[in-house]
């Protein structure tokens, strides 16, 4: 499974033309869901888990939503990315694959076990 991210920058031009797409994939089985962002939030950060209205618009990019994809390898929905109407208006879509488990989690599970391994010998 992969997921695209739009960082978008589109005008209400491109939203029925967006819409159409979304729901075409959806139609065609490719895309099993997927949420657009609003455009306020919080961003924690830091030790002191400081609080800050957010995301910043100066940032160079916004995350616009996200599509879950179900293709048969990253070429697909790269194709699939091409087609996003968005990029007409300055848009750019980020393809990644979805991870299976969470690589913080990951990492910290075989730091575990090294250090168990390494109390019992």
């Amino acid at each position: 499974m992969f997921g695209t991210v739009a960082f978008s920058r589109a005008t209400s031009e491109a939203v029925s033309d967006w819409m159409a797409w979304f729901e075409r994939l959806k139609a065609e089985g490719k895309c099993t869901g997927g949420h657009p962002l609003e455009n306020e939030g919080k961003v924690v950060s830091g030790k002191q888990r400081s609080v800050a209205d957010g995301p910043f618009a100066e940032s160079k990019e916004v995350i616009g939503g996200f599509f879950y994809l179900t293709v048969a390898d990253e070429n697909e929905a790269i194709e699939i990315a091409k087609q996003c109407p968005g990029l007409e208006f300055g848009s750019v879509v980020e393809v990644r694959p979805v991870a299976e488990i969470c690589s913080v989690k990951q990492r910290a599970e075989e730091y575990s076990k090294r250090e168990l391994a390494g109390t019992r010998a």
